[in-house]
């Protein structure tokens, strides 16, 4: 293993971590952006809008985000959408995640017991009171968790827009394979990072986890 390599070059994988945090925190975001309003069309009473959820899910469910990566980065300007590596990235992972945070929150949404609901409409209460005194609060407990697992396979799935040449921690391991010829070192030296920003995110969503068992 060539340290004095892994050393030289190290500062550049710090900062395409640094690359790879900022893809990870936006597309999260978006991600609970897409997730929320996919889950609240899916429990619609609606029928048009939970078709347009259901929709949405299996398209992008059933689709590579690779491909969907592809689609919105080369195939967007053939109708007008025009944007830059990183841009791409974030929408196109962001979608590609939103998709499966709707159904963890759908499914941390249904799993709370009904006969609360009955007894809080018994009560007086709104379904929209229902859902913002009642429900939610209590759905937000059991989606905490698995929503923490949607983010780390988030940022796992961030090597996917090096594809798209985002100079992330995968794409910054590529080019210096090309120039030094050592691949162990160099994807080594990304594994590690992934690793740690995998860990951190971790131990702050068993915080959160934790926090909200006590409230």
């Amino acid at each position: 293993m060539d340290i004095d390599l892994m050393m030289k070059v190290y500062p550049f994988f710090l900062k395409a971590a640094w690359v790879t945090v900022q893809l990870s925190v936006l597309t999260a975001i978006l991600g609970l952006i897409c997730g929320s309003l996919g889950a609240a069309a899916r429990l619609s009473r609606h029928a048009v809008l939970r078709w347009i959820g259901g929709a949405y899910v299996s398209f992008i469910r059933g689709t590579p985000a690779l491909i969907q990566l592809f689609i919105l980065y080369f195939g967007g300007p053939q109708v007008g959408i025009q944007l830059d590596a990183f841009e791409a990235g974030v929408i196109g992972l962001g979608v590609n995640i939103g998709a499966y945070m709707t159904e963890t929150i759908r499914g941390a949404i249904i799993s709370i017991d009904k006969g609360q609901v009955e007894a809080s409409r018994t009560l007086g209460m709104s379904r929209f009171q229902t859902f913002r005194k009642v429900v939610l609060p209590q759905a937000m407990r059991l989606m905490i968790r698995p929503l923490g697992v949607n983010i780390n396979a988030l940022i796992k799935g961030t090597a996917l827009v090096a594809a798209i040449s985002v100079v992330e921690l995968t794409y910054t391991a590529q080019r210096y394979i090309g120039s030094t010829y050592k691949p162990f070192e160099m994807f080594l030296m990304s594994g590690l990072l992934y690793m740690v920003i995998i860990y951190v995110t971790g131990r702050a969503v068993t915080w959160l986890d934790n926090k909200a068992k006590i409230v």
